[in-house]
C-alpha cells in the first residue's frame, strides 16, 4: 500500500492556516501539492481536531479490515459450495478439487488446500509409477473376449501371459476402465446349513446330468444336455439339440463311456427323458447307480446346475445362433475352452483339464484307491 505524504496532524495543522487567513494557491504553493487534494483535505477533516481525525483513521482502518473477513468468508463459503455434493477423500480427488477451485474462484494454492483439507506437497506430487498404457489394452481385450469374466479371472489370463503385476494393481485398472460385470439378477441365498457331499477323489466318480434351454434367432427352441464330472468340474459333453429322448441321452452315455470310463454313480433330477424306460433299462445293462434328486430341490444336483449358469451367462445369453449347426460348432468350442482355458475359481483357479490331470497323475479310467473328499 502507498504510504501518504502528509500524515492526518499535517493535514489539520494546514488547513489551520487557511482557517487563518492563508490563501490555497500560497499553502500549496508552499506545502507541494494540488488545490484539489487540498479541498478533499478540506471535505473530509474540515472542523477536526487531531484526536477526532485519529479516531475516524482507526475507524476507517477496523472497517476495511472487517469487509476484507467479510470478503473472505464469503469467498470461502462459495468454495465450499462449489465441493458440498463432491467426494473428496482420495489424493487425485483433492488434486482435483484444489484445481477447481484454483481456476474457478482464483484461490491461491494454499487457501485452496486448507479449504480442501489436503496437503500442498500432496497436491504438487508428480507420480513418478511407469505408464500402463499396453497393460490397460490388453485388460480391456481381455474383456471384450470375455465378457462374462470378473476381474480375478482376467488376473490369472494375464497371469498366463507373463504380466507380472498383482491382483490389487489388476482391479484398480479394471475399475478404472468400467469393465465391472453387471449382474443380471439377485441370487437367492440358502437358508440354513449345508453338509458336504463325499465323493471319492478320482476322476469319474460322478457325473451330473441336466439340459438347459435356448432358442435360435428365428425362434426354434433347442436344448443341450449338459453332462459334468462333479470332481474334476469337467464338461464331460454338452449336445445341443432339438429334441433329445431318453434313447438319445442313453446312446450319449455309451459313447460317452467308452472314450472316457465308467462313472460310479450319475445323478440327474426327475425328467421324463432320465426316469424312462430306456434309461432304467440302460442303467441295469452297464452296472452303474443312478440317483435321482428330490424332487423341487435342483441345488442337489449343484454342480451341473452351476455349470448350467456359467454357460447361460458366458454363452447363451452373449450369442446369437443362427442355426442348429452353428449352436453345435459354438458350444463344442466354448465347452473345450471351458476345459482348457478357463480359470475355474473352486479348483484354485486351474482349468478343470489341468486339476483332472493334477488329481490322478493317470490316464482316465485307470482304476486307483482314492480317499473320500467333500465336494460341494
Amino acid at each position: 500500500m502507498k504510504r501518504a505524504r502528509f500524515s492526518e496532524e499535517q493535514i489539520i495543522g494546514i488547513l489551520a492556516e487557511h482557517e487563518a487567513g492563508a490563501k490555497c494557491a500560497d499553502l500549496c504553493r508552499k506545502h507541494g501539492m494540488s488545490e484539489g487534494t487540498f479541498y478533499n483535505w478540506k471535505a473530509r477533516f474540515g472542523g477536526m481536531t487531531v484526536s477526532e481525525a485519529k479516531r475516524l483513521k482507526t475507524l476507517e482502518d477496523e472497517n476495511a479490515r472487517l469487509k476484507k473477513l467479510l470478503a473472505e468468508q464469503m469467498l470461502d463459503l462459495a468454495a465450499m459450495k462449489e465441493l458440498v455434493f463432491k467426494k473428496v477423500v482420495t489424493p487425485a480427488e483433492k488434486r482435483d478439487a484444489v484445481s477447481h477451485l484454483k481456476q474457478l474462484l482464483g484461490l491461491s494454492e494454499r487457501r485452496a488446500c486448507r479449504l480442501v483439507g489436503a496437503d500442498r506437497r500432496m497436491i504438487r506430487y508428480v507420480p513418478r509409477r511407469a505408464s500402463d498404457t499396453a497393460l490397460r489394452d490388453r485388460l480391456r481385450e481381455l474383456a471384450n473376449e470375455r465378457r462374462r469374466f470378473g476381474y480375478r479371472r482376467l488376473f490369472v489370463l494375464l497371469r498366463r501371459e507373463g504380466e507380472l503385476s498383482g491382483i490389487n494393481r489388476i482391479y484398480r485398472l479394471y475399475r478404472e476402465e468400467g469393465l465391472t460385470v453387471r449382474k443380471r439378477k439377485a441370487r437367492r441365498k440358502a437358508i440354513g446349513t449345508r453338509a458336504p457331499i463325499l465323493v471319492e477323489a478320482r476322476a469319474n466318480a460322478r457325473w451330473s446330468l441336466d439340459f438347459v434351454h435356448d432358442q435360435l434367432v428365428y425362434g426354434q427352441r433347442f436344448r443341450v444336455l449338459n453332462i459334468v464330472d462333479d470332481v474334476t468340474r469337467e464338461c464331460l459333453a454338452a449336445i445341443p439339440d432339438t429334441s433329445i429322448s431318453g434313447r438319445r441321452v442313453a446312446r450319449e452315455l455309451t459313447a460317452l463311456i467308452e472314450r472316457r470310463g465308467k462313472p460310479g454313480m450319475i445323478v440327474s433330477d426327475n425328467g421324463t427323458e432320465l426316469t424312462s424306460n430306456a434309461i432304467l433299462h440302460w442303467c441295469a445293462e452297464h452296472l452303474i447307480a443312478w440317483h435321482y434328486i428330490a424332487p423341487g430341490k435342483p441345488m442337489q444336483n449343484g454342480f451341473v446346475e452351476s455349470f448350467n449358469g456359467r454357460m447361460r451367462d458366458e454363452l447363451l445369453n452373449e450369442t446369437l445362433f443362427h442355426n442348429l449347426a452353428h449352436a453345435r460348432a459354438v458350444i463344442t468350442a466354448w465347452a473345450n475352452d471351458y476345459n482348457t482355458e478357463r480359470p475355474h475359481s473352486a479348483l484354485g483357479y486351474e482349468t478343470p483339464a489341468a486339476y483332472a490331470r493334477a488329481l490322478t497323475g493317470v490316464p482316465i479310467g485307470t482304476k486307483t484307491d482314492r480317499t473320500p473328499i467333500a465336494v460341494g
